[in-house]
Parts: C-alpha cells; structure tokens; sequence
C-alpha cells in the first residue's frame, strides 16, 4: 500500500484540526449557556465575576475548564494527582513529585527544574488541557478542583492522589497578595478588609476553602490507599520524612542506597523554597505563555509560615479560627500530622 502524500497528510492534520476546533467552540458555547444560568458575585476586583457551581465559586475561565474537563479527561489507573487549593504549597509540590518521578532520568545539572517553572512541568487538568491531551506520556496532573468536581474517571481508575492544605489566615494572605500581580486590568484588588470578609463567607477563586479541604478530607477517611492528605506546616518543618512518605505513597520509595546516598536531601534541597525562588527563569517579571496573566516571580513571594500576623488584626484572626474550629469540629482533621 502506498503511504500518504504530504499534501494528504496535511490536508487529514489540518481536516482534523478544524473538527477539534468546531467541538471546542460548540463545547465553550455550551459551557457558557449553563455559566449564563449560574449565581454569580462581583469578586475580589471589580471587573471579576464570580460564579457559583455545585457549592464553590469560579472565574469563568477556570469554571469552564472545569467543565470541559470532566467531559473530557480520562484518568488512568498510572497517573498521580496533586490537588490543592490556590496559594496552599502546590508549586512546591509540583516540583517535589516531579523530582521525585524523575529523580533517575536527570543528574544534579540536568534537571527540568532549573530551567522551568513546576506549573510547566505539572499541568492543571482545568486550564492546561490542551498540553494535557498531546502529551500522553505524562502520568502527573494538577488540579484546584474541589473533590467532587474532579472529572469522574480520576475515582473510577484508582490512580492516586496527594492533597496539601495550609492554615487559612496565611492561605488568605498569600491568595490576596498574588491576585495583586495578576497582569489582566479587571480593577484594582479590592481593600484587605473587604477581601477577608469575602473569604470568610466562602466567597473567593474555588471557595469556599475551608469546604475544600474537607472535601479532600472525607474522601481521604472513605480510601487512604488512593489519597495521601500533607499539612504544609508540618512539611515545612521537617519536609525530610514527608518527601519519603510522599515517594512512597507514589510506589516510588527510596532506596536503601539512595538514602545513603543522600538522594532524598537532595531533592529536598532543589525543590525548596530558596533554591526555586532563585533560579533565572523562575525571577521573571513578565507573564509566560503558560501563566497567561501571572509571571514566574509571582509564585514565589515568602513561602513562610505565620507571614499573617504582618496583616491580620486579633478580630480577625479570631473570625477565621472560629470558623475553622466550627467547620472541623469532630472530623478529626485538626489532629491529623501534629
């Protein structure tokens, strides 16, 4: 049989090119039909909607690949996700799980990350789904998704996941402090005050938070073999035993060896805070193609622990562990990795 001609091929690459278009927009349209219908709320900026799906609110971009990715993404039993809410350690653990996968593919100097960001290297199903799709020998995924958003297929393949949430006072503070670097002119931020306020309602970019993390919370209890769930507090403090925990629960524990070898400080070392910060790439003022609207410098503010108490007052502080307390009262989620 004789193979193709250039001039066939391309005409079946570009034939299948504008289908895959015409979906997309007869998809996007759809979405939009349904988000027309949907509770919405003025947002941290004035110019930003807000909108209300199944209990958490949305930016119309993220809300609309959130859809398209639960029609559409088709997890397998060997893909790992990392789950998170916005501004609660997930660029570190992008990098840590990355490290770790590739930890014998790269030598110290030839690693991806020292030439880009963990969000390159890590795609969120709900806004990278393009590069999701063409790259299908990537077994790691992202995603801010509460848990029963989470396309269906991520459940039905038993594939794992890691979920990591941090003290809502410094997750406020952080999310508040990043959105003032968002490139796109939709206003001015509004005042600290009237962003807690919304917050603590519930009200902010796949919020409620205090729901999403039981959301994670209770799936962990019901399957701990299929969810790992991480403090970033307690990372912090001593990331050495959690990294392996984490290699671990991925079916990708150290070695004896390795561990002699010091392999586990090492990637530890290279995925801190300090290091990532650092790096050329990761200093850039400018917004990448990926990000769209946030540059690489963005992600990487202070990362500390406790950086709330420059910002909040004691009224405050107290509205937001009240209402911590009140929501975890009797989960058992406040014990769990003190």
């Amino acid at each position: 049989m004789e193979s193709p001609t250039t001039t066939e091929t391309t005409l079946q690459n570009h034939e299948e090119t504008e289908t895959e278009s015409t979906d997309l927009d007869k998809n996007q349209k759809r979405y939009q039909n349904l988000i027309a219908t949907l509770p919405q709320e003025k947002g941290w900026r004035p110019k930003a909607s807000l909108i209300n799906y199944s209990g958490h609110w949305f930016s119309q971009p993220r809300l609309e690949g959130c859809l398209h990715a639960q029609d559409f993404f088709k997890a397998r039993p060997i893909d790992f996700f990392l789950c998170s809410y916005p501004k609660t350690g997930t660029t570190w653990l992008k990098a840590l799980t990355f490290a770790i996968v590739n930890r014998s593919r790269f030598n110290d100097s030839t690693n991806l990350l020292l030439k880009h960001n963990p969000h390159d290297l890590v795609p969120f199903i709900e806004k990278d789904f393009a590069s999701v799709q063409n790259d299908k020998a990537n077994t790691l995924f992202s995603a801010h998704l509460p848990h029963h958003l989470l396309p269906e297929s991520v459940s039905k393949s038993g594939c794992k996941m890691v979920y990591i949430w941090r003290d809502p006072k410094d997750t406020f503070i952080s999310t508040w402090s990043f959105i003032q670097k968002l490139a796109i002119d939709n206003g001015p931020i509004n005042i600290l005050e009237e962003c807690f306020d919304m917050f603590c309602r519930g009200v902010s970019s796949y919020g409620p938070y205090l729901d999403h993390v039981l959301s994670y919370w209770k799936a962990y209890q019901e399957n701990q073999e299929q969810i790992l769930f991480l403090k970033y507090e307690s990372m912090r403090a001593d990331p050495l035993p959690y990294v392996t925990r984490l290699a671990e629960f991925m079916g990708l524990g150290f070695t004896s060896e390795e561990e002699k070898e010091g392999v586990v400080e090492k990637v530890v070392s290279l995925c801190s805070f300090e290091t990532l910060k650092n790096l050329e790439h990761n200093k850039l003022e400018k917004p990448q193609e990926r990000t769209s609207s946030f540059a690489n410098s963005a992600f990487f503010r202070k990362g500390k622990v406790g950086d709330w108490q420059n910002y909040l007052t004691p009224e405050m502080v107290t509205r937001i562990d009240g209402l911590m307390e009140e929501k975890f009262k009797g989960t058992g989620l406040l014990e769990h990795g003190k």
